[in-house]
């Protein structure tokens, strides 16, 4: 049930933005001040990857670590994407969510209740994880919905 709500919750994010340009998913919102479609959707991924290894009990690996890059840049905000098309970015999700279903398929009830470390000295149970994993999507997800009313007013403005 759990993996359920995750892959609806994926599924509907990939029909939401499958038909962006690469100048909507870059928009960042009136002045330029929110994060953009693509930040948002690798913001998604690299979150799922970090549940992903946490459930594992693996480190990260280094090649993907570089991949994905870090969850914030030095100014605590999501990193700057520029010129990463929407099919990469989309490409670059499902390789997690494979990985996030080839776990979830290996997975029993009790292992659900395991307490699992995140974030500075929190812990949570897997069960947790995977939850926060559909809620967190679904949240980012009216983020981009915005984005996109704002993208249509403003290319009917056309500024």
């Amino acid at each position: 049930m759990l993996y359920s709500a995750v892959n609806e919750n994926y599924s509907r994010l990939i029909s939401i933005v499958s038909d962006m340009s690469q100048q909507e998913i870059a928009y960042k919102g009136p002045n330029q001040t929110y994060n953009s479609t693509a930040q948002l959707i690798r913001h998604l991924a690299n979150v799922d990857l970090n549940w992903i290894f946490r459930i594992k009990g693996e480190p990260i690996p280094k090649q993907l670590e570089e991949k994905y890059g870090p969850m914030l840049d030095q100014n605590n905000k999501l990193p700057f994407i520029s010129g990463v098309s929407l099919e990469q970015i989309l490409t670059d999700y499902e390789e997690v969510f494979s990985m996030f279903k080839s776990v979830c398929y290996q997975l029993t009830d009790d292992q659900l209740n395991h307490t699992v470390d995140y974030e500075a000295e929190k812990q949570a149970t897997i069960q947790w994880g995977i939850w926060h994993m559909a809620d967190h999507n679904r949240y980012h997800q009216a983020h981009i919905h915005q984005l996109r009313k704002w993208f249509e007013e403003k290319q009917k403005l056309g500024s």
